[in-house]
C-alpha cells in the first residue's frame, strides 16, 4: 500500500477532508472497484452456479437470492483490507474517523453480509443431495432429513456469526467462550447418543443403503423400511411387528437390501410321483424349460434349468433354477404364481401326479 500511494504524482499534497492526494486517489479507486465487484458478482455468480444443472427449485431460489449478499460480502471484505492497510501505512494521511469509524463499520458490514449470505444459501443443500440422488426425485423422508440438517446449519451459522460480530465490537469473549466451552462439553456428553443418531441419519441420507419401501435385513431382523427419522429407522417384519433401530447403530451394521437386487432368483423343487412315466417326466422338464425361456421377464437364460435331481424312496425330485428381470417384490410374487400355475397345467396335460405322502401312507 505504501508503494502504491507514493507512486502517485503529488501523493503528499493535501487533497480534502484531511486526506493527502495519494491516499484519496487510492481510496476512491478502491471504492469504485468494490462497487463494480459487487455488481458483477450479484449479476453473474447465480448464473454461473445455475449452469451446473441444479434441478431443485428451492436451491435455485436460494442461490439467486444470496448472490447479491455474496457480492456485498466480497466487496466489503476487500474494502476492509484496503482500509486496514491504509491506516497502517506511514505515508497515508487521513482523518481519525477512518480508523475510528470506517474500519470497524466496514468490518461489521463484511461479517453481517457473510453471515446473511451463508444463512440464505443453506437451502442450496437440496442441490447437493440431488447430486447423490440417482432417480432425481426426493422422497418425503429425504426432505425431512434435509430440513433438520438445514436447522442445524442455521444454528451454527448464527452462533459463529454472533462470536465474530461480538469480537468486532470489542467485547472480551475469552470468559464467554470458556464458559461456552465447558457448557458445550457437558451438553455434548449428555446428548452424545442423540448427536450420534443424527449423524447416523445424515450418513443414511448420503450413502442411501436403503429407502422407505425397501425390504432389508439388519442384524437378526428382516422387514420393510417404513420410516427414517432423525434418531431412528423403523422396519415392519413379516409378522407385522415394528423393529426400531437407532441410526447410530446402522453406521457399523451390515445391511442386506433386497430392494437393490437387479434380478430375482427362484429355485423351486417339484416332487412327482415315483410311478410317473419317464418319457412324460422328460417332456415335462423340456416343456417347462421352454416356458421359462419364452417368458419375457426371464433373464440369464443360459443358466436356467429344469432337471431331475434325485430319485427318492417315493418321489422323483425335479430342481428348477430361473432368474427374473425385476426388482419389485410385488411383481416377483406375480411371476411365482404364473410359474406355479403353468407347472400345474403342464403336469395335468401330461397326466403326471405330484407326490403326496398322505396318499402313499394310505396305500
Amino acid at each position: 500500500m505504501e508503494s502504491l500511494i507514493t507512486a502517485i504524482p503529488g501523493w503528499n499534497d493535501d487533497a480534502a477532508f484531511g486526506f493527502n492526494q495519494g491516499t484519496m486517489i487510492v481510496l476512491v479507486v478502491a471504492l469504485l472497484c468494490c462497487f463494480c465487484i459487487r455488481i458483477i458478482l450479484a449479476k453473474y455468480i447465480a448464473k454461473m452456479f445455475l449452469k451446473l444443472g441444479i434441478k431443485q427449485k428451492i436451491a435455485e431460489i436460494a442461490i439467486r437470492d444470496s448472490s447479491g449478499t455474496l457480492g456485498t460480502a466480497v466487496s466489503s471484505g476487500i474494502l476492509m483490507l484496503i482500509l486496514q492497510s491504509i491506516v497502517t501505512t506511514e505515508q497515508a494521511k487521513f482523518p481519525e474517523i477512518i480508523n475510528d469509524v470506517a474500519v470497524p463499520l466496514t468490518e461489521l458490514i463484511f461479517y453481517f453480509a457473510l453471515i446473511f449470505w451463508a444463512f440464505r444459501l443453506v437451502p442450496a443443500i437440496y442441490a447437493i443431495v440431488d447430486r447423490f440422488d440417482g432417480d432425481g426425485e426426493m422422497e418425503g423422508t429425504t426432505k425431512t432429513l434435509i430440513s433438520a440438517l438445514e436447522s442445524m446449519m442455521r444454528f451454527f451459522i448464527v452462533a459463529f456469526g454472533a462470536v465474530l460480530i461480538a469480537g468486532s465490537l470489542g467485547f472480551d469473549l475469552s470468559a464467554v467462550l470458556a464458559g461456552l466451552g465447558i457448557s458445550g462439553i457437558a451438553l455434548a456428553l449428555a446428548a452424545k447418543d442423540s448427536i450420534s443418531n443424527i449423524f447416523g441419519a445424515v450418513t443414511v441420507l448420503l450413502d442411501r443403503p436403503f429407502k422407505v419401501g425397501d425390504w432389508v435385513v439388519i442384524g437378526n431382523s428382516e422387514g420393510e423400511v417404513i420410516e427414517i427419522n432423525l434418531r431412528t429407522t423403523q422396519i415392519r417384519t413379516s409378522i407385522d411387528s415394528v423393529v426400531t433401530f437407532p441410526n447410530a447403530s446402522l453406521v457399523n451394521t451390515p445391511i442386506e437390501n433386497y430392494g437393490l437386487r437387479r434380478w430375482r432368483r427362484y429355485q423351486p423343487f417339484l416332487n412327482l410321483d415315483l410311478d410317473s412315466d419317464p418319457a412324460s417326466v422328460e417332456k415335462f422338464c423340456t416343456d417347462l424349460l421352454k416356458a421359462i425361456e419364452n417368458n419375457e421377464k426371464t433373464t440369464k437364460k443360459d443358466e436356467s434349468s429344469v432337471r431331475v435331481q434325485a430319485l427318492g424312496p417315493q418321489a422323483i425330485e425335479i430342481a428348477c433354477n430361473l432368474y427374473w428381470d425385476t426388482s419389485s417384490s410385488t411383481e416377483e410374487k406375480e411371476l411365482k404364481q404364473d410359474f406355479l400355475l403353468n407347472v400345474l397345467r403342464l403336469a395335468k396335460s401330461l397326466e403326471l401326479q405330484f407326490f403326496e405322502p398322505r396318499l402313499r401312507r394310505q396305500e
